[in-house]
């Protein structure tokens, strides 16, 4: 008699969102789960406990199952010479990337709905989930943020009574061990490309290197799925010369078959027509226009009334750290947002300008991502700015792990901002930014916070520094 498989499971880095939420999951489905963690700290750490899933703090090679058979997750931001990875390769034990999980035990035989784009892909990937969810379809979805109408970034659900699946499409790689993009894993039926710009500058060489990238996405999108793809976009235009499965541009362009008509934006809200139907959200900026009208052609696309999809739109309640509102101090808004790149730090400051008319706009940036606080974006970073009032630039993030002619010279970016008018200036903490920053405020500024990380507490030290 054969013995029955071994359903024992052990993640390496578990207390990220993603890989939290599928260590539960496999929970549920009968798995015997672990995990091990360097940052085992609420409320991941509660969350997991909470479900009987035993976390170890740090890593050792003990962490691991004993059983020879047991399956081993390891997260993308592990790397070689982590002691339990040289356990595991010593061991020969059955490894894989969370990708590779999300395949094999979730995605299979699902309608999977993969948003994939240089930005856009949280926001979009959101109101899509919301959508369904509105719509009674009970979805799956794992986003990387936290939709304010969903609770939590990510769910998912038994497969037997959650058909459809919203993940968004990191073009980001997939593990130490596998360089390809953890897109190629999803198994997208309904492909949504918002835009495709150079970035990820620590994986791919160039702009030609992330096109390839997306070439490969679409031509694994089956011939009875769809390919949405921004028809304004000469990139997206590119890449989907070859795909063989159904495309429909959705733009602004006359040539987009799924054309955005009409659009609109004022006092904080932004329309457009789409089939013929009116669509509003309550969030400005082109870029989030544009994003609910992929979201609706996605939704549209299996079946969910326009009707069903412009309420929920109305409802869509935003995104954690995506243009959102921390606090007001003494008449001074303090706006959170993820913004890193170029192109999206111009489209939120222009979409605040317009929310915030009348307004003086601060734009507080911190050079984080591994793309800008290299050079690569000198020249293009103080256009992006255009929009703002004023302009700080924070310490460029583990400047002295780059050569100086390789990394993001913030002295001359200042320089280059103050010659455009804008008032600027680079300091290297957040209690030095506050403190030169208090006296030239005044009622009525408002202040948004562009990083991909915490930018060494700055939005708490300017709510208690301002007060």
């Amino acid at each position: 008699m054969n013995k029955p498989p071994v359903r024992r499971v052990h993640f390496l880095g578990i207390c990220g969102t993603a890989m939290g939420a599928v260590a539960v999951a496999m929970k549920e489905q009968g798995w015997s789960v672990s995990g091990s963690d360097n940052q085992a700290y609420p409320p991941m750490s509660d969350f997991l406990a909470a479900r009987g899933i035993e976390v170890c703090a740090g890593y050792r090679p003990e962490n691991l199952p004993k059983e020879e058979e047991a399956l081993i997750v390891v997260g993308n931001a592990i790397s070689r010479g982590n002691p339990e990875v040289e356990a595991v390769l010593n061991r020969k034990l059955n490894y894989a990337s969370l990708p590779e999980v999300l395949r094999a035990h979730f995605l299979r035989g699902r309608h999977n709905i993969v948003i994939s784009g240089t930005h856009g892909k949280t926001t979009t990937t959101s109101m899509t989930a919301w959508i369904l969810e509105y719509a009674g379809k009970n979805p799956s979805y794992l986003i990387g943020g936290l939709p304010a109408n969903l609770g939590q970034g990510a769910c998912l659900r038994d497969p037997k009574t959650s058909r459809h699946f919203v993940i968004e499409g990191d073009e980001y790689d997939t593990a130490f061990f596998d360089k390809r993009s953890k897109f190629l894993h999803y198994l997208p039926e309904l492909l949504v490309v918002n835009n495709i710009e150079f970035d990820h500058a620590d994986i791919f060489e160039n702009l030609d290197a992330i096109k390839l990238s997306f070439r490969r996405l679409l031509n694994i999108v089956p011939t009875e799925g769809m390919v949405l793809i921004n028809g304004d976009d000469p990139n997206c235009l590119d890449v989907a010369k070859t795909c063989p499965a159904p495309i429909v541009e959705v733009g602004f362009s006359e040539n987009a078959a799924n054309r955005i008509l009409h659009p609109w934006q004022k006092d904080g809200h932004c329309g457009f027509e789409l089939f013929g139907e009116q669509f509003e959200l309550p969030m400005s900026g082109e870029h989030n226009l544009r994003n609910a009208a992929m979201a609706v052609c996605a939704t549209h696309f299996y079946g969910i009334p326009t009707s069903v999809i412009r309420e929920a739109l109305l409802k869509f309640q935003g995104i954690k750290r995506r243009q959102e509102v921390r606090g007001v101090v003494n008449g001074i808004t303090i706006i959170d947002d993820f913004g890193h790149h170029p192109t999206a730090i111009r489209q939120t400051l222009e979409g605040l300008a317009q929310r915030f008319a009348g307004s003086r706009l601060w734009a507080l940036f911190e050079p984080r991502s591994n793309t800008t606080r290299r050079a690569i974006f000198q020249h293009d970073l103080p256009p992006a700015f255009a929009a703002a009032y004023g302009v700080v630039i924070g310490e460029v993030n583990r400047a002295a792990d780059l050569a100086p002619a390789e990394r993001l010279d913030a002295e001359r970016l200042v320089a280059d901002l103050q010659k455009s008018g804008h008032p600027s200036f680079h300091e290297p903490s957040a209690d030095q930014i506050v403190e030169k920053l208090r006296p030239q405020l005044q009622p009525g500024d408002v202040l948004v916070v562009l990083s991909n990380g915490a930018f060494d507490g700055l939005h708490g030290k300017l709510l208690a520094g301002l007060a």
